[in-house]
């Protein structure tokens, strides 16, 4: 997925690593994406850029799109990030540079790895559900893994732990003993936790993580604090359980890995390391090489917004 924003700043990733547990709420700010559909963006936001290597998370929907186009995102380009399609309600139709063409559906994992270079688009197919409701998510790759070759994989069964009213599905990494498929290059996971109305746990964590949730539907109270949804509740490091009570039905999604030290630059749909990098990206998308071409989207590929006037500056975590 892109970031539209045509007037895009340049995010100072990383920052406000926490070297034990908190409880930082944030809420989602709307953004318009493509023709049609609104997200609320919950990273990068001011005072909070990383969790983890995630870099970039929206949370859109439930929309009511019967009678509407729904996701309709041009292509666009990426580098030095991989994509996590995660959807709850409808269907996102994914084209990329490589040739892929795949459905993504409720509960199944669409992963693209940019590497040094791709592009792709996502729309709801022509025929599809009343709903559309899910999350878009970015994981920067780290320096040594930034260039490696492009690639996209779909993944329709993934690791599930359950207990007495919780399910948790495996978008990436370890939790419990189980371990997803998709293809990680840093320490980190991420989960889908589906609670029942009244449902208590201690979810097990790894002390050497940060960690924060996103709610998706429902009411849960984590660790005493409640997070309806549409926010993100931004956890710190140090735990190993976090408290869970479910107030209603609810699902969130679980977010984590080791600190990312490395110094970034995030501006539009790059990760890069400086402001030569990203200038250089943003030239040779705008003159058609590198990020290759998407076959059968049905419109015109996006145009690269004007850099800011401002230097683009390298940022890390900050303690």
């Amino acid at each position: 997925m892109s970031n539209l924003d045509v007037r895009p700043a340049a995010s100072r990733c990383g920052g406000e690593a926490s070297d034990g547990p908190v409880k930082q709420l944030v809420a989602g700010r709307q953004v318009p994406l493509g023709e049609s559909t609104v997200v609320r963006r919950l990273l990068p936001t001011l005072g909070r850029r990383m969790v983890g290597a995630w870099c970039f998370v929206d949370h859109y929907g439930p929309d009511d799109i019967a009678d509407e186009p729904g996701m309709q995102v041009p292509p666009h380009p990426h580098m030095g990030l991989q994509t996590v399609s995660w959807l709850h309600e409808g269907e996102v139709l994914h084209r990329d540079s490589l040739g892929s063409l795949q459905t993504v559906r409720p509960y199944e994992l669409g992963l693209m790895t940019s590497g040094r270079a791709i592009s792709h688009s996502e729309e709801s197919p022509r025929e599809h559900a009343r709903l559309l409701h899910g999350a878009q998510l970015w994981v920067a790759l780290p320096d040594a893994h930034r260039h490696t070759e492009p690639a996209f994989e779909h993944h329709a069964e993934l690791p599930e732990v359950t207990a007495g009213g919780l399910r948790a599905r495996l978008l990436l990494g370890t939790l419990d003993g189980a371990t997803s498929p998709g293809t990680t290059y840093s320490a980190l996971v991420g989960a889908d936790l589906a609670l029942r109305e009244g449902a208590a746990h201690r979810l097990p964590l790894e002390p050497g993580f940060e960690y924060a949730v996103l709610s998706m539907t429902g009411s849960v109270a984590v660790d005493g604090v409640p997070v309806e949804p549409g926010s993100i509740l931004y956890l710190g490091c140090g735990r190993r359980e976090l408290p869970l009570l479910a107030r209603t039905d609810a699902a969130l999604l679980l977010l984590g890995g080791e600190p990312f030290e490395e110094q970034l630059v995030m501006w539009w749909n790059f990760v890069g390391r400086t402001a030569e990098e990203i200038a250089e990206a943003r030239d040779q998308w705008q003159a058609g090489e590198r990020f290759g071409e998407v076959h059968g989207y049905g419109g015109e590929r996006l145009s690269a917004p004007e850099l800011p006037a401002l230097p683009l500056k390298p940022r890390g975590r900050e303690r």
